[in-house]
């Protein structure tokens, strides 16, 4: 099924939260798709709604690069082996499981093209966490095992020409050349993606945005 405005997200994510626990919603999809987008403009419809909503996305669980560089993946960054699922694991069951406690979610910060820990806070009163990232459908582990911590994952579907170019223009904006941000479209965030759209079908719900 497909569907694509607001309101209806809006109302399948608030079908998710019963009373005495909090729900995980998890938005999967290709780089460059709107992800993020799409996350922050449900939490703030829930919010206006009066449902204590915030968004956790996994790209806080990529490696920084001093990671990278150890391992030899920094010309690889985005690939699913640069990010730390264990961990995002770890988050996903303690935000599922801790009523009692603040917890500390890590963030991605696009201008330092780094993670940074303990930037976002899951308050006690948080009915429902939207999460988003590329590999959250994926079949290795430990990421069915993420997804078996979610109540629902979305696939946020985009045409292939947009989503290329949205890409090229977000690697520009961050210091590469067109010529640099083609090539690392084309060798890094392709096969990446081709990655993640073959898992499309085991989604509960593709939205095309």
């Amino acid at each position: 099924m497909q569907t694509s405005t607001i309101d209806e997200l809006v109302g399948r994510a608030v079908g998710l939260v019963t009373p005495g626990r909090r729900a995980v919603l998890g938005l999967c999809g290709a780089p460059g798709v709107g992800k993020s987008s799409l996350a922050v403009a449900v939490v703030k419809k829930m919010r206006a709604t009066g449902v204590e909503a915030v968004h956790v996305p996994m790209d806080g669980f990529h490696l920084a690069d001093v990671a990278l560089v150890e391992r030899g993946l920094l010309d690889r960054k985005g690939a699913i082996e640069t990010f730390d699922g264990h961990g995002y694991l770890t988050l996903l069951r303690r935000i599922r499981d801790d009523r009692d406690h603040d917890v500390l979610a890590p963030t991605f910060e696009r201008e330092l093209e780094q993670p940074i820990a303990g930037a976002i806070t899951v308050p006690p009163a948080a009915t429902i966490v939207v999460t988003e990232g590329n590999y959250l459908l994926d079949e290795t582990e430990p990421w069915p095992e993420a997804r078996s911590v979610m109540d629902a994952v979305w696939f946020v579907d985009l045409d292939d020409d947009r989503r290329r170019s949205r890409l090229v223009g977000r690697h520009v904006k961050h210091g590469k050349t067109k010529a640099e941000a083609q090539a690392w479209v084309d060798t890094v965030d392709e096969p990446n993606a081709q990655r993640v759209i073959a898992r499309r079908g085991q989604a509960d719900l593709v939205v095309r945005v």
